[in-house]
């Protein structure tokens, strides 16, 4: 049986090795280790990344009727619960989207191996 890919795995918000443990054990709180096979998620820190990428998506998508509805002919009334439902749209879709956004930012950091850059002077380049 091949192993899941990191971005499938996380759509369904999983463990990207097994493919079948649960990230979560909260709305965003990870689990310390996968539930199925013991992989380690501690070592994998998703920062602010997740809420970057929802908010830049949902607003790219959604700003443009922020725009469009005060110049609409819609009686004020209309315009303010319009206004209501857009916003309500916006938060809606970030609170739903975030944690699968984590979740394949997660496989992926894991997948890799990603790990925290360092700058310093390499050995490597001295020559």
């Amino acid at each position: 049986m091949s192993s899941p890919t990191p971005i499938l795995s996380g759509l369904r918000q999983r463990c990207g090795q097994c493919g079948s443990g649960k990230l979560f054990s909260g709305y965003l709180k990870l689990n310390p280790a996968c539930p199925a096979c013991d992989r380690d998620m501690r070592a994998a820190d998703t920062a602010d990344g997740p809420a970057f990428f929802v908010g830049f998506g949902v607003l790219v998508l959604l700003a443009p009727f922020l725009f469009l509805l005060p110049m609409s002919s819609l009686p004020i009334a209309m315009k303010a619960l319009a206004f209501v439902a857009l916003c309500a749209a916006i938060i809606g879709l970030c609170v739903l989207l975030l944690p699968v956004a984590k979740a394949v930012l997660l496989n992926l950091q894991l997948h890799h191996d990603a790990e925290q850059a360092s700058f310093g002077a390499r050995d490597d380049l001295a020559d």
